[in-house]
């Protein structure tokens, strides 16, 4: 019987240790950066109505507590902005603190993906949405969260 649940049990951990994305600390660890394995994600932000500021700022918090949990060597984010998702940057443009939240993550290595269709369809000028390059602008938002699916990124929309 006691082998049997020894065996179980290290069953169970080789299963934990070479499933990717999962890392396994002792017990009483708290997460530092790096204790996560490597991380490939792609947040969706399609904002929250007219007034998505508030969304914003848990969604900017959300993503640089992500980034200090895993490391910013460990971790490759896209973040695929479409809808009203695209005012985070609009706003940016005139809120410094979401300016600087966009900057720090940018510095991290996060990427902000912009929705060509959404520009074209509210005639949105691409020079109106904060540190926005011709590389950030993809065809479609949501062709683009497919696609980085299924190039193994994990999905998340806070």
């Amino acid at each position: 019987m006691l082998r049997s649940a020894i065996a179980a049990t290290m069953i169970v951990a080789v299963v934990l240790l070479s499933t990717p994305g999962i890392a396994v600390a002792a017990e009483g660890d708290t997460a530092k950066p790096g204790s996560y394995a490597a991380q490939k994600v792609v947040y969706h932000n399609n904002g929250r109505g007219p007034d998505s500021t508030k969304y914003f700022k848990a969604l900017l918090r959300n993503l640089r507590n992500h980034v200090e949990a895993v490391g910013a060597n460990g971790i490759d984010i896209k973040v695929v902005n479409h809808g009203d998702g695209v005012g985070l940057l609009q706003s940016a443009m005139f809120d410094a603190d979401l300016a600087k939240a966009v900057d720090d993550l940018k510095a991290k290595g996060v990427q902000f993906l912009v929705c060509q269709n959404t520009l074209d369809e509210r005639k949105i000028d691409p020079a109106t949405l904060y540190g926005l390059t011709a590389g950030d602008i993809v065809p479609s938002g949501i062709a683009e969260l497919i696609k980085w699916q299924q190039a193994g990124y994990y999905y998340v929309h806070p």
